[in-house]
């Protein structure tokens, strides 16, 4: 299962990357996009192998992790966190779910369509409420959340 979860990373990492780099994400964001892809992804697959938990909610708390991870590296790299989100997002993005949905319902196998179909809406909502959940974080929070990361303790502000 390790062995596993490393080439899911791995691959996922790769696949971030090169999204970043067809969205004209500048160079230098590049390897931290696709670590938070990856590690978004790595929380996903986990959760649904590791933990049996729903596709649903392993999705939404993936996403919850890529939004926070993205605000906090915005913060840091002082640049917009869509550069981060939009790329760390794109493996969790249903897109296999739309693909049988359209092809059970060109086979006409309603019940099938209808599974993969309720799945991929339940992934994008729980995708946006994620999402929306993080953004309900002061900013103030995750300034100081970044302040941790970067010196490992809290700043006084005066």
């Amino acid at each position: 299962m390790i062995v596993d979860g490393m080439l899911q990373f791995l691959a996922a990492c790769a696949g971030t990357i090169g999204f970043s780099v067809l969205f004209s994400v500048p160079r230098e964001h590049y390897v931290r996009c696709g670590v938070i892809g990856g590690a978004g992804w790595l929380v996903c697959w986990t959760l649904i192998h590791g933990f049996q938990m729903g596709t649903i909610e392993a999705n939404f708390l993936a996403t919850v992790f890529i939004a926070l991870a993205s605000r906090i590296s915005s913060t840091v790299k002082k640049c917009p966190v869509t550069l981060f989100l939009i790329a760390g997002i794109f493996p969790e993005v249903p897109g296999i779910g739309v693909y049988r949905t359209i092809y059970y319902s060109i086979l006409e196998d309603h019940q099938k369509s209808i599974l993969y179909g309720r799945e991929t809406l339940g992934i994008a909502i729980a995708m946006v409420l994620g999402i929306i959940l993080v953004f309900e974080i002061p900013q103030k929070t995750i300034h100081r959340m970044a302040d941790i990361k970067i010196t490992g303790h809290f700043k006084k502000s005066i």
